[in-house]
């Protein structure tokens, strides 16, 4: 695996998509652990004033991807050769995509009751074959927890996609890692853009980098998290100098 480049101190591996998924079906034919996480610019943040979670990303996780358009740019504009965004949501479909052709197992865990269950339903019709071998919710108590992880590694999962939001899917991946025996742990946005719950950004707007626009648009509740997009690029302008 290449050497990553560095953001704000957060170790960011420069890859295409196709780069990233070869990467991960080759460690996990290998039966090597890939704790992988898509680092946009509210991640990066985030990391800058949470030193658990900067030591999560910076330590624990094997693969750190560009998402968003914010990633890239900084990448960029520090003087890094970044081919393109990995955004979390288009590698858990390669992903899916993948299983369906190679026979990897995959499993759901987070979100509201029912939204995994709706996921794996949209995922079958969109790639026939492929095998979402369980599900369960994001609501559980401390107490749940051994249970939870008793049922995905009966499951005989090979990709574990986890929905309870950052920072806490990156901690709870960390914290139960060594208890589980999926060889992908990825935390992702969430299961309701797959389910039909929720509606991504049109194509035109994704290829713009405009996806934040409609994201606030559709949730004005995310003002507050979207000011992490200016001070972002503050401190990459800052960090350059």
């Amino acid at each position: 695996m290449q050497d990553p480049i560095k953001i704000l101190g957060v170790p960011v591996h420069a890859m295409t998509m196709q780069e990233a998924v070869k990467t991960l079906e080759e460690r996990m034919l290998a039966k090597e652990q890939t704790f992988v996480v898509t680092a946009n610019a509210e991640i990066i943040m985030m990391c800058q004033e949470n030193a658990e979670y900067k030591k999560i990303i910076c330590e624990d996780a094997e693969l750190v991807l560009p998402d968003g358009a914010g990633a890239v740019w900084a990448g960029r504009h520090l003087g890094y050769k970044v081919p393109e965004r990995v955004a979390g949501f288009d590698l858990y479909n390669e992903l899916l995509d993948l299983s369906a052709h190679k026979g990897y197992k995959a499993y759901f865990f987070g979100g509201s009751p029912g939204v995994a269950e709706a996921a794996k339903a949209k995922s079958e019709e969109l790639y026939p074959g492929v095998q979402v071998v369980g599900c369960h919710n994001g609501y559980f108590k401390d107490e749940d927890v051994p249970q939870i992880i008793a049922d995905i590694n009966a499951s005989g999962a090979d990709m574990l996609f986890v929905a309870l939001g950052a920072p806490k899917q990156e901690k709870w991946l960390v914290a139960h890692r060594a208890e589980l025996n999926a060889k992908i742990l990825m935390g992702i946005g969430g299961f309701d853009v797959l389910a039909g719950k929720m509606e991504r950004a049109p194509k035109w707007m994704q290829d713009a980098s405009l996806e934040w626009a409609f994201r606030l648009y559709k949730q004005p509740s995310r003002f507050m998290r979207m000011m992490a997009l200016p001070k972002f690029v503050i401190k990459v302008m800052a960090s350059k100098f």
